[in-house]
């Protein structure tokens, strides 16, 4: 089996959906698996605030090619990506990678879905939330007419002014709100009224509201609080879910803090076994991971996979958009085709 990996600058097309002050591209390496005539594809998202770098994910995708160079079309699945995991304790996007291409291959070679693969149910089809960044009134009501085919919007807070956002948006939509916080509240009865506003502003959701450190904290909120609170940044993996206790009500599953679907797959039957809603998330991949992570979408309750609006450069073709909605095709593998030539 080859592997060939390239890093690729993913440029957004414009601050729709973003802040003004964002960044204008974040970086992915793509990699492809070779073998027997098939190709799979994969992704590693790598946005700044994860913490792994280009030349950690490419010293990982080296490891990996020593250990994948003998495996033949027959390989197996499952047995494949645990020995993967093994090769470092971290890595987790350079590892979804891997995991996603592999989940390709297979899939490839054996003309089966994802969703064939495990023997679960499809979903062709599920409302995303879209993201609208935080800032200045006029641009928001820009955003939020560029947003009138979504039903749902996420909104970016954790900061002084997170009322006066909402009360803005409310001026001119009261469509449902993911709030994502990222860890900005640390005052659990501010925190605790502040849900119960966002309550009567429906607000459907709230992501991350107190650091990761503030467990007893997070614990006493969840109890009280009148809407579903999210796990992000508290949880990477399963054993991370494992450990929750009682923290949130729900977790944001993400490819690139996971290591991809086959461990997703396990956080979903630990989430069902245990009563914890599920958003199916995604950091800002291309059309190649945001496709597979769409494959799941039968298990979940909420989804935020909107990445692939905003770029203007995206190398794959693989979910669409309409009216809202998120939608997977009848392709073997994940599900995308490359429109691109990213690879030599």
């Amino acid at each position: 089996m080859n592997l060939q990996f390239t890093p690729f600058w993913l440029e957004f097309k414009h601050p729709f959906g973003v802040s003004s002050n964002t960044r204008k591209e974040t970086l992915s390496i793509f990699i492809k698996l070779e073998v027997d005539g098939y190709e799979g594809f994969g992704e590693a998202c790598l946005p700044a605030y994860l913490g792994e770098t280009e030349k950690n994910t490419v010293e990982f995708f080296g490891k990996a090619r020593m250990f994948l160079r003998d495996i033949s079309s027959g390989f197996n699945l499952k047995e494949l990506i645990e020995q993967i995991n093994l090769l470092d304790l971290g890595s987790n996007a350079a590892k979804a990678a891997i995991d996603i291409a592999l989940h390709d291959l297979y899939g490839k070679i054996h003309t089966q879905t994802i969703a064939q693969i495990y023997g679960f149910k499809r979903k062709e089809s599920m409302e995303t939330s879209f993201t609208i960044g935080i800032d200045v009134e006029e641009k928001l009501i820009q955003k939020i007419e560029e947003a009138k085919d979504f039903s749902v919007l996420k909104i970016k807070a954790g900061t002084k002014n997170d009322q006066q956002l909402i009360e803005t948006i409310r001026k001119y939509t009261n469509k449902p709100l993911y709030v994502d916080v990222n860890q900005g509240w640390t005052d659990k009865l501010y925190v605790l009224e502040l849900l119960n506003w966002m309550k009567d502003q429906n607000v459907i959701l709230v992501e991350q509201p107190m650091p990761v450190r503030m467990k007893e904290e997070m614990c006493w909120v969840t109890e009280r609080s009148p809407i579903t609170t999210i796990a992000d940044e508290s949880v990477k993996r399963l054993t991370d879910l494992e450990n929750l206790k009682g923290e949130f009500s729900g977790v944001n599953i993400k490819l690139m803090k996971c290591t991809g679907i086959y461990e997703a797959i396990k956080m979903i039957e630990f989430c069902k076994e245990n009563s914890i809603k599920i958003l199916l998330g995604c950091m800002a991949e291309s059309s190649c991971a945001t496709s597979a992570m769409a494959q799941l979408m039968s298990f979940a309750d909420y989804i935020d996979l909107d990445a692939p609006l905003l770029y203007k450069n995206d190398p794959f073709e693989g979910v669409t958009y309409k009216e809202g909605m998120v939608y997977v095709n009848d392709l073997s593998g994940i599900g995308f085709e490359p429109k691109l030539q990213i690879f030599e």
